[in-house]
């Protein structure tokens, strides 16, 4: 009886063992290479007197990221394709009226800052299909079946990197001349800092590694003559599939010459079919350490096949499930979701991913509403956005990667990661869990700064305080960055 008792008591004991920050400030630590920012998906939520248009690009200007993304996207052909229809003996289809406003806006509002140019929908007119795929009239109009078709009727490839070819030099040249021999004067002279080379290939036309090499390839021979300072970005696939990076990453599979200075790929942390909101917590982080897992192994193989190219994981969100996407999405989500990309960069740093993107400025109901990082009800940043920018101002390339852990749980319900970053000490904490934790501190941590996105900072930015004492209240996924000083 006495055992039971003991043991009954001990068990009891561990569970309520009060949880405790440790810090090594004077273990040597990784030196973290990653740049936080994010991808910005063309939409009809963009585009000029749109209700999220205003909020979005203030936002997008005031968060000063670099490499950010910009993505005008297939099924909205009229905001992506600017030659929509083929050219005739007597007459081309070229129009940018409806594209250039969104993507003037975007490079505009990121002046200053690197960006990554992906005009990734090809014409559907450009691959052979049973019949001839239409699109909607109406520009806002969603058309999921604009992409189909899985073989260019154009086996050369001219077709296509002519396209791009002229596609680039109206943002960049001041116009091109089109297949009549007509001139079309744009009078843009933007510069183009990273160009990716197509969406989500191996999902988009369903292409194999090899078909994609060798689009890659072509199109990099063709742009690289008008924009020689401009560095070219490979693969954007969906799923981290050994036999991509295998294939693409060694350099015997491409032409001679053919720079490989970038690749990227993505991951979605979702939410299970039917998922109750109850779960997600276990979920998404459970399918994000699962993707952290996947990205240690495709750093193997890129550090023995192209060790000199570098990785912009530039597609990084939360999905809700199904039936969660009919409904008004949980509020406590926006958290949940903006703790998972602070996972993602914490745990991406250490496996010295280069950028490290979330997905995406603007979502809206029918649209990925759960990707979005503008609340499309009062078009103000949420959680998620005032997350990336708490991490983006705070902890740059160059920042020392600290010894950190969680005494008490074993990181399951927390995790936290210090850093000497710009001359202080900083650290990064996250509450993994739809409950409030209490974190005792260092006796050091005691008046140090506290910045906090929690269910009480809503769609506003981080909320500051002061630590008072020796501990520190996480309310259910809370971030929070504490700066402990000098």
């Amino acid at each position: 009886m006495k055992l039971l008792f003991t043991s009954a008591f001990l068990i009891a004991g561990l569970a309520c063992a009060a949880q405790s920050l440790r810090v090594d400030w004077n273990a040597s630590g990784t030196v973290t290479k990653s740049t936080a920012t994010l991808q910005v998906v063309g939409n009809p939520m963009l585009r000029p007197k749109a209700a999220m248009h205003d909020g979005a690009f203030a936002a997008l200007r005031s968060l000063n990221a670099d490499y950010v993304r910009y993505v005008p996207w297939f099924p909205y052909p009229k905001l992506a394709v600017a030659e929509l229809e083929p050219p005739t003996a007597t007459k081309t289809s070229w129009d940018f009226s409806l594209i250039d406003p969104m993507t003037i806006d975007f490079l505009e509002n990121t002046k200053g800052h690197s960006v990554m140019m992906n005009f990734s929908t090809i014409p559907q007119w450009m691959f052979k299909t049973d019949n001839p795929v239409t699109y909607p009239a109406d520009p806002n109009q969603v058309s999921w079946g604009y992409g189909g078709g899985t073989e260019l009727r154009d086996p050369t490839l001219k077709e296509l990197t002519d396209y791009y070819v002229r596609l680039i030099s109206w943002y960049t040249k001041g116009g091109f001349t089109d297949e009549l021999g007509k001139y079309h004067k744009s009078g843009y002279h933007y510069k183009f800092d990273y160009w990716e080379v197509l969406n989500e290939p191996d999902l988009e036309h369903s292409m194999s590694p090899q078909t994609y090499t060798k689009i890659y390839d072509a199109i990099v021979t063709a742009l690289k003559p008008i924009m020689p300072a401009t560095r070219f970005v490979g693969m954007a696939v969906a799923f981290e599939k050994p036999e991509w990076f295998e294939y693409f990453l060694n350099p015997a599979n491409h032409k001679p010459g053919i720079p490989i200075d970038m690749i990227s790929y993505h991951c979605y942390a979702a939410a299970n079919p039917n998922q109750k909101f109850d779960a997600y917590e276990y979920s998404v982080f459970d399918k994000a350490e699962s993707f952290v897992n996947s990205v240690g192994y495709i750093e193997n193989i890129r550090k023995r096949l192209a060790p000199n190219t570098r990785t912009d994981i530039n597609e990084l969100g939360t999905f809700v499930s199904e039936e969660m996407r009919n409904k008004p999405i949980d509020p406590a989500f926006w958290n949940l979701s903006a703790g998972v990309y602070a996972y993602f960069f914490i745990e991406l740093s250490k496996a010295g991913i280069d950028v490290i993107g979330e997905s995406q400025l603007v979502g809206f109901p029918t649209q990925f509403p759960d990707v979005s990082m503008i609340n499309h009800e009062n078009n103000k940043p949420n959680a998620r956005y005032w997350v990336l920018k708490l991490i983006k101002d705070n902890i740059k390339p160059g920042s020392t990667m600290i010894k950190t852990g969680v005494d008490g749980d074993g990181g399951a319900d927390m995790l936290a990661q210090a850093y000497l970053a710009g001359g202080e000490k900083k650290v990064l904490l996250l509450n993994k869990r739809n409950k409030t934790i209490t974190l005792k501190l260092p006796a050091e941590f005691k008046g140090a700064k506290v910045s906090t996105i929690d269910g009480d900072s809503g769609d506003n930015e981080a909320t500051a305080s002061v630590i008072g004492n020796d501990e520190v209240v996480l309310k259910p996924f809370a971030v929070k960055l504490i700066t402990v000083g000098k």
